[in-house]
Formats: C-alpha cells, structure tokens, sequence
C-alpha cells in the first residue's frame, strides 16, 4: 500500500483526509512542517499532500525544502485560487494543487495521476552505462545483467534516485529491512561490500561513485544528471 504525508496545521482537516484517503493509502498526518521533515528523514513516503498557510514554515517553502532533499512528488492543498498562487506552487516544483473544500473523488483521482506518472517516469534509471529497471527488478551494465538479491537491489534504487544524499545505516535499516526488523549495522555493510564487488565483476568503476561516509553510512556520487526514461 502506497505511503501518503499529509502535512497541515488544522487537525480537522487531518482527521478529514485521513477518513477520506485512509481505506486506499496508508496514511501519516503530521500538523507541523519541521516534524513532517524529521519524518522524512528516517521513513519512506510515496507522495506529500501538502497545505500552504502554515504557522511554521508555509507551504511554498515547505515544499522547496522536499524537493531539495527527496524525489517526491507534492500535491498543494489550499483554500487560494488565485492563478498566481497555482503558477507559484507549480514553479516551485509541486506536482498539482488542488483548491478546498475538494472533492473526494477528484482528490483520490490527482493522487493517483501523480503517483502513475511518477511511475512511468522512473521505471528505469539510467546512469553511465547502468540501466535499472524497477518493474523487472533487473539492472545491467552495457551488455552484461548483474544478479542482485532483493536487498542490493532495493539499495541501488535508493542511491540511483537520491544521489548525493547520505544514508545512514540506520535510514538504509528502515527502509530496505523494514522497521520490524533487528539486525546490525555490519549487515549493512557487507550488503554494500557485495553490491560493489559484482558491478566491479561486470567492468562498472563502483569505487567511484558508491562512497562510504566515515562513521555515518553510504552515499551514491553524482558526477552527472541521471536520465530516467
């Protein structure tokens, strides 16, 4: 089931769209914009439904700061409808905007448009001679197909998509084990040493771009933009 975050200061409003969103998505309601952003942080999320008039930080910065950090798509929720606040939302890199009071249908019918085009546009991650194709789980280099188990390729997903951020071992747990799960940081590490010796088998230069962060985790170099298709 698909994650959603919803992030707005009037708990009615949360408690609202829980009831309306909650039988087709797991849903997390956070009032505040900086705790929304410490959830981030350590929990994966499909899809951010985000209001603008916010005591903290507004929605136009909130979702500024989402898009500098995580490739999420951002659906803006608001009482304005003035053509300007939608043109500002949708420079700043939101996804679609909705006006309330919403329609329940039409709200459930955006969502799913947003997270279908997503979707569609990174099925496959590409990044100097790596293709990685999500639906299929497979991931190869130039001609040669490299075998990875569900982990490792769970692992390349998160670095593909979210190059230059560090994971701790600690986010890398949570995300690829689950939160369910007790094991050591040192599984972690022997994960990442086998990914980097079957790309390094099939001729890929992994040293570097898959990095280790002293004492906190793992990061993926960007040396290029990568191209989803």
């Amino acid at each position: 089931m698909r994650t959603l975050l919803l992030i707005d200061d009037e708990p009615r409003m949360l408690d609202l769209l829980t009831l309306y969103l909650e039988p087709r998505f797991h849903c997390v309601a956070e009032a505040s914009v900086l705790d929304a952003l410490a959830y981030l942080e350590n929990h994966p999320v499909d899809l951010v439904l985000l209001d603008i008039m916010m005591p903290e930080m507004d929605g136009w910065q909130a979702c500024q700061e989402i898009k500098k950090y995580w490739d999420l798509p951002v659906i803006m929720l608001t009482a304005k409808g003035e053509r300007a606040d939608i043109v500002k939302g949708l420079n700043l890199g939101a996804d679609d905007y909705i006006q309330k009071p919403f329609d329940e249908d039409e709200l459930v019918a955006r969502i799913h448009a947003v997270l279908r085009r997503g979707k569609t546009e990174e099925a496959v991650i590409a990044f100097h001679g790596l293709r990685l194709i999500k639906e299929s789980f497979e991931l190869h280099f130039q001609q040669a197909e490299i075998s990875l188990t569900p982990k490792e390729f769970a692992m390349m997903v998160l670095f593909l998509e979210h190059q230059n951020k560090v994971f701790s071992r600690e986010h890398l747990i949570s995300v690829v084990w689950g939160f369910t799960v007790s094991i050591e940081d040192r599984t972690v590490d022997s994960h990442v040493r086998n990914l980097r010796d079957k790309l390094r088998k099939v001729g890929f230069p992994i040293d570097d771009y898959l990095q280790t962060v002293w004492g906190i985790g793992y990061k993926w170099h960007k040396s290029s933009n990568v191209e989803s298709i």
